[in-house]
């Protein structure tokens, strides 16, 4: 869950880049816009974290995986975008390699409290229509830095609110105060997360909203993968079979992009070489009457 903290240093992150560095003024996407985007962050973060008054962890993580799938559908609702039956295919076995990862690490029954379900499941419906949300606002010409402020600006307000009323808010200053160490963590964890948050939103601007979920469900797998490897567990045949399904459909995906690029490149030389025998022929034909 992104914390409070966590909002207001990237809020100001922001702001100091976009004042000082990109030399930015102005807005260029509505205000109406942002409020839309603020819920579906604030909604995301908090839902996944009450959910687990009712839910185990590892159940949350496995509904959570699932996030592609939706953000694919709600892409295609929102940005009017079209995904081929194999690229749905890579997503569901991505999405199910990173449940048995998940599922080979449960050491707990798994809970399935009903209420908790609701929860976890909309702050993945949230946590997908974030991102497509963001790309549309990208294609009216808003900038990274003019996103990120503004949503930051907007979520810092209201979680501020909720901590609050939770008390929340005053048991981390108090901490943050007590710790020393734990300031410097946060220091370091401030420039980390600004740059990773970037960086994803750059993606979705340059790529979309699906790409950049995508990118971030493999880099999940991946951050599973290493810490088998760095801290080795049980053997369990589910961490190979999650791994295959990861993999796999990161390899799907890929030859799928390759795929959609090679087309028009040869839709082009087709159309030339359709061309080049037009005009060859209307020469021989000039040439026969010649």
């Amino acid at each position: 869950m992104r914390s409070d903290s966590e909002l207001l240093r990237v809020t100001i992150c922001s702001f100091l880049e976009r004042r000082y560095i990109a030399k930015e003024t102005g807005r260029v996407a509505p205000m109406s816009a942002y409020p839309a985007l603020a819920f579906c962050l604030f909604a995301s973060s908090s839902l996944s974290n009450l959910s687990l008054n009712f839910i185990n962890f590892p159940t949350k993580v496995v509904f959570r995986s699932c996030k592609l799938i939706p953000t694919m559908v709600i892409a295609t609702i929102i940005n009017k975008q079209k995904f081929a039956s194999s690229e749905y295919v890579a997503a569901l076995s991505i999405s199910f390699g990173l449940i048995m990862f998940a599922a080979a690490d449960w050491q707990l029954s798994p809970s399935f409290h009903p209420f908790g379900l609701v929860l976890v499941s909309l702050s993945v419906c949230a946590d997908a229509v974030l991102p497509n949300v963001q790309e549309k606002l990208f294609t009216i010409g808003a900038s990274r830095l003019e996103v990120i402020f503004y949503t930051n600006i907007i979520t810092l307000i209201a979680m501020t609110a909720f901590t609050l009323w939770s008390g929340d808010f005053m048991a981390t200053m108090k901490m943050a105060a007590q710790n020393t160490k734990l300031l410097h963590y946060i220091i370091l964890y401030t420039g980390v997360s600004y740059i990773a948050i970037s960086t994803y939103m750059q993606i979705i601007k340059r790529f979309g909203g699906v790409v950049a979920v995508l990118i971030a469900t493999a880099r999940k797998g991946m951050t599973l993968i290493l810490s088998f490897c760095l801290f080795p567990k049980a053997f369990s045949w589910l961490y190979v079979n999650g791994a295959i399904l990861v993999l796999g459909g990161l390899l799907m995906s890929s030859l799928m992009k390759q795929k959609m690029k090679r087309q028009p490149q040869s839709r082009l030389l087709e159309s030339s070489s359709l061309k080049n025998y037009i005009e060859t022929s209307n020469i021989l034909k000039v040439s026969l009457f010649i």
